[in-house]
């Protein structure tokens, strides 16, 4: 599947390539923290966008010190126009498929690098209920990590599916996230493989 010009989607589904369920996902601050080492050190910007988490991605990252040297900012896209208007999601796609899609995410993640003019766009979308949306079950969630300066330029989607209740479903979201632009970000830039070679 493809996403705007020349970019490449991978979909994975949970960390290790499953769904991911569970009432709340691991503590992000060691997440954040590594990954805004890791960006730092790769001399990258992030931007979020968010949708069902609201705000607590960029929140968790810039709550590390150091952050502004990576954080570029984030947009909370909760409503549907906001994510048409503002990050360029395409209206057709969101009017036949709802703003819970993987496609969706990918060009939310796609549209922060635009806006804010970052290197790596994160982004959020899903039902953290209590009700559905879109016909899409609670828990169900997609989450996406652009990646516009790769050769080609590739963008990454994985989907969840999370329990535990709005609160879990957004915490565990948050974690997910950060996880997949860590290595995203790692493999992007061969991170991963140099740590390795330093143990």
């Amino acid at each position: 599947m493809t996403t705007g010009p020349g970019a490449t989607v991978s979909r994975a589904a949970g960390p290790s390539g499953a769904s991911t369920s569970g009432a709340a996902g691991p503590s992000v601050e060691p997440i954040a923290a590594e990954l805004l080492s890791t960006l730092r050190d790769a001399r990258l910007a992030v931007g979020t966008a968010e949708s069902l988490t609201g705000g607590l991605v960029v929140a968790a990252l810039t709550a590390a010190p150091g952050a502004s040297a990576s954080v570029a900012g984030g947009v909370v896209s909760y409503a549907t126009r906001v994510k048409r208007d503002v990050l360029g999601v395409d209206g057709a796609l969101l009017a036949s498929r709802g703003a819970v899609d993987p496609d969706v995410a990918a060009q939310m993640a796609e549209g922060v690098c635009r806006v804010l003019g970052c290197d790596v766009g994160l982004a959020t979308t899903g039902v953290a209920g209590p009700e559905p949306q879109d016909g899409q079950p609670v828990g169900t969630v997609f989450v996406a990590v652009a990646v516009p300066g790769a050769t080609p330029p590739r963008t990454w989607v994985k989907a969840l599916d999370l329990s535990g209740g709005r609160d879990g479903i957004r915490r565990s979201t948050v974690s997910a996230v950060l996880r997949l632009a860590l290595d995203t970000v790692r493999e992007s830039t061969g991170a991963a493989r140099a740590d390795d070679s330093a143990r």
